[in-house]
């Protein structure tokens, strides 16, 4: 089994959100279901000096998520039914047969990463578009990227063509769930960890 990695680049994004309307448009999701979601991070504020001057320390970047694929997926742990489950190409999917939608992958998730499509009464989310890179392709989120923040490829690869992830707020402790992501910030990036700012998009990617 080929284990595979995705790889984010904020200094390239700019918070288009082609890779998340690439992504429903190719699945054919709801409003509601989103399988990759960009968040927004910003912070900081403007002073007033002594001289009538402003000076300030404003911010804000994005950062693309999708499933992380990871190594310790706890939404696997918590499925009752054995739904959520690794694939035979190392992606953590869902199998249809079986799920009941009882929704503890969505709450055990620190990523909310699976989403509950009402229609379907039951959990859908990234599959990592298996049925493409069964065919050698990418998943359709890096191909559709017009400024090439995202790249996908065997984990080896990636790891030595990126070297090693980052961990970038507004995104939980990378050591909870070891996920197959290799993050990279830019030049304004918030270490994660250290609340400087906040997501200015909450309804977006809740």
């Amino acid at each position: 089994m080929t284990d595979y990695a995705f790889y984010f680049d904020a200094s390239r994004c700019t918070g288009c959100k082609t890779c998340e309307l690439a992504c429903k448009d190719y699945h054919d999701l709801s409003p509601h279901v989103a399988f990759r979601k960009v968040y927004e991070y910003g912070g900081g504020s403007w002073q007033k000096n002594a001289d009538g001057t402003f000076t300030q320390d404003v911010f804000t970047y994005y950062t693309s998520i999708n499933c992380n694929h990871c190594k310790k997926a706890v939404c696997t742990e918590v499925c009752p039914t054995g739904a959520m489950h690794r694939d035979e190409r190392g992606f953590v999917s869902v199998d249809h047969d079986k799920c009941v939608g009882c929704k503890y992958c969505e709450l055990a998730c620190p990523y909310n990463v699976p989403s509950f499509d009402e229609e379907l009464g039951q959990m859908r989310k990234c599959d990592g578009c298996s049925s493409r890179v069964a065919k050698g392709e990418n998943p359709i989120c890096v191909d559709a990227c017009p400024l090439y923040a995202l790249d996908f490829g065997p984990a080896d690869e990636m790891k030595k063509k990126y070297g090693e992830s980052e961990w970038l707020a507004p995104l939980p402790d990378p050591s909870y769930t070891e996920p197959s992501t290799i993050m990279k910030g830019c030049s304004i990036s918030r270490n994660g960890g250290t609340y400087e700012g906040n997501v200015m998009n909450p309804k977006e990617v809740e």
